[in-house]
C-alpha cells in the first residue's frame, strides 16, 4: 500500500517541491496551505506522516503541534517541521511541541527521505506490536506512561574517536544527564558489560566517523545486534556537510542524528527524549512478554497450560518420529479433589494444587513437560523415554505425592492427597496422532479410577501398580 505524506507548506513552490520528490519516492502527496488545511486532512485522511512549515500564516508552529498530539485521532502521527536556517529558538519551541524531527529549511532531501522511512518504520512496529495485543498500545492497561513521568533518566553512553570530544558533549548537558553519561572508548562500547543486561546504556550517542569514515554506524549496527545492547537508543554526531552519512545512520536503525555544533539546551531536550522513549519502549516490551507467558502459564500454579501443551506435546511426538525413539503421556488427575473444595473451601484447593505442581515438578527432568489441562487434570510429556521408563516415572510421582499430606497452614488440618494416572508410550518412525494418543491415556486414567483410585495404569495393559493397603 502506498504511504500517504501529508505536506503543509503556504509557500507553493514549497509544495511542489516536495510533491515532486516524494512522488518519485513512491509516496502519496497530500497538499495542505495552512494549519486549518493540515488538521482538517490530518483528521481525515489519517497520512502517514505529516511534513509542516512552522511558521504556516494562519497559525503558530506551537500551536498547530498541540493541537495535533492533542487529538487522539492525530496524536501519534510523525511530524516533520521545517524552520528558517539558524534559528535555535523555533528549533528548540518545535522539539517542545512534540515534533519528532525538526530540519532547517530547505532540507537535504536525501536526508529527508532517509528520515521519513526511518520514521515510517518506527510507527511500524509499534503498529505491529499493538495489532499483537488487538488493540492499540497507549490505549491499553499498563502499556501506557505519561510522560511527565519520567523519574529515572537511564545512563547515556558517549562514544568518540577523541575522548575530549566526548567530554565536550557530556559538559553540554545538564546536571542530572550529565551525571548519567559516560565516556566510552569505542572498544569500550563494543564490549561493554557482557552478560550484565541491565548495565547497558539506555542512549548511546556515537561519532559517525569514528576513527574511520563510517565508523560510528559499524559501531552502532555491532551494539543494535548485541544481546546486551539491542534495545538501546542510538543517537549519531555527523557533519552537516555529510548528508550520506546521516541519511545511512537513519536506514540503518538510528533513533536521532544530530549535528556536532548541536547546543546544550536542544541536546539535552533530544537526548531525554529518546531516554523516555525507552522507558516507554521496555514497558511495552515487558507488558507483551508477561501477557505472552501468561498466555501459556496457569496463572495459579505455573505449570504450562493447555494452549502450550498441545503444540508442544505435536513437536516431542514428531522429533520422536524423526530420531525413531520413543516417548511417553501422562494424563494425572488429584483423586476427590471436589471433597476437598467442598469441606475446606476453594483456598484450600488451591493450596493442594499449588503443592502437587510443586512436588511433580520437582521430580519431573528438564525436558520433561507437565502442563494443568483442566481444573484437577495434568499432562505429563516425558520425551525420549521407553515404556518401562515411563512407568518407574508414574510410580515415583504418584508415590510422591501420596507420601505425604499437604499442609494448609497453621491451625489447619494437612490434608492426604493421592493421584490417579493414566499412561501411555509411543515410538518408532510414524508419529501417532496426538488426540488419539491423550484420548487412550485419559482412557487409562479412568480405568485407574475405577480400580480404587491412587493407580498407574497403562494403556492398553491392565493395572501395573496399586498403593499399599
Amino acid at each position: 500500500m502506498q504511504r500517504r505524506i501529508l505536506i503543509a507548506d503556504g509557500i507553493p513552490a514549497n509544495r511542489i517541491v516536495f510533491r515532486v520528490k516524494l512522488t518519485d519516492a513512491f509516496y502519496q502527496p497530500l497538499l495542505a496551505t495552512d494549519g486549518a488545511g493540515c488538521l482538517r486532512m490530518a483528521r481525515s485522511e489519517q497520512p502517514d506522516l505529516i511534513l509542516m512549515s512552522f511558521d504556516l500564516p494562519d497559525r503558530p508552529g506551537p500551536l498547530l503541534l498541540a493541537a495535533l498530539r492533542g487529538d487522539p485521532a492525530t496524536c501519534k502521527i510523525p511530524v516533520i517541521a521545517f524552520v528558517p536556517p539558524g534559528d535555535s529558538a523555533a528549533r528548540l519551541a518545535a522539539f517542545r511541541a512534540g515534533a519528532d524531527d525538526v530540519m532547517s529549511r530547505p532540507p537535504d532531501m536525501t536526508v529527508l527521505l532517509a528520515r521519513i522511512r526511518n520514521l515510517l518504520r518506527q510507527r511500524e512496529e509499534a503498529s505491529l506490536m499493538a495489532e499483537a495485543w488487538g488493540g492499540h498500545l497507549a490505549q491499553m492497561p499498563g502499556l501506557a506512561e505519561p510522560a511527565a513521568d519520567f523519574a529515572d533518566p537511564g545512563e547515556i553512553g558517549l562514544v568518540a574517536t577523541r575522548p575530549e570530544t566526548a567530554l565536550a558533549w557530556k559538559h553540554r548537558l545538564g546536571g542530572a544527564l550529565r551525571n548519567h553519561s559516560h565516556v566510552l572508548s569505542p572498544e569500550e562500547a563494543s564490549g561493554i558489560w557482557p552478560g550484565e543486561r541491565a548495565a547497558a546504556p539506555s542512549v548511546f550517542l556515537i561519532e559517525a566517523d569514528l576513527g574511520t569514515p563510517g565508523g560510528g554506524l559499524r559501531l552502532m549496527s555491532q551494539l543494535a545486534g548485541g544481546s546486551t545492547t539491542r534495545h538501546s537508543m542510538f543517537c549519531v554526531m555527523a557533519s552537516p556537510h555529510d548528508p550520506a552519512a546521516a541519511a545511512m545512520a537513519f536506514d540503518l536503525g538510528a533513533e536521532d542524528v544530530m549535528a556536532p555544533g548541536t547546543g546544550g539546551e536542544e541536546l539535552e531536550l533530544r537526548l531525554q527524549r529518546l531516554l523516555r522513549r525507552k522507558s516507554r519502549s521496555d514497558s511495552a516490551r515487558k507488558s507483551v512478554e508477561d501477557g505472552l507467558r501468561l498466555s501459556l502459564i496457569d496463572p495459579l500454579t505455573g505449570a504450562y497450560n493447555r494452549r502450550y501443551a498441545l503444540p508442544r506435546l505435536a513437536g516431542i511426538a514428531e522429533q520422536a518420529a524423526a530420531a525413531g525413539s520413543d516417548f511417553a503421556v501422562m494424563i494425572v488427575d488429584l483423586d476427590r479433589f471436589k471433597s476437598v473444595n467442598d469441606r475446606f473451601g476453594h483456598a484450600a484447593g488451591d493450596a493442594v494444587l499449588i503443592e502437587v505442581v510443586r512436588r511433580l515438578s520437582e521430580n519431573l527432568r528438564m525436558n520433561d513437560m507437565l502442563a494443568r489441562i483442566g481444573g484437577e487434570e495434568f499432562l505429563i510429556a516425558l520425551p525420549e523415554t521407553s515404556q518401562p521408563e515411563a512407568e518407574r516415572i508414574a510410580e515415583r510421582l504418584r508415590r510422591i505425592v501420596g507420601d505425604a499430606p499437604v499442609a494448609l497452614g497453621p491451625g489447619r488440618p494437612a490434608l492426604p492427597v493421592t493421584i490417579s494416572i493414566g499412561l501411555k508410550a509411543a515410538g518408532g518412525a510414524a508419529a501417532p496422532e496426538i488426540g488419539a494418543m491423550i484420548d487412550e491415556a485419559d482412557s487409562a486414567l479412568r480405568r485407574s479410577k475405577t480400580a480404587g483410585r491412587n493407580v498407574v495404569t497403562l494403556c492398553p495393559t491392565a493395572r501395573l501398580s496399586l498403593h499399599a493397603p
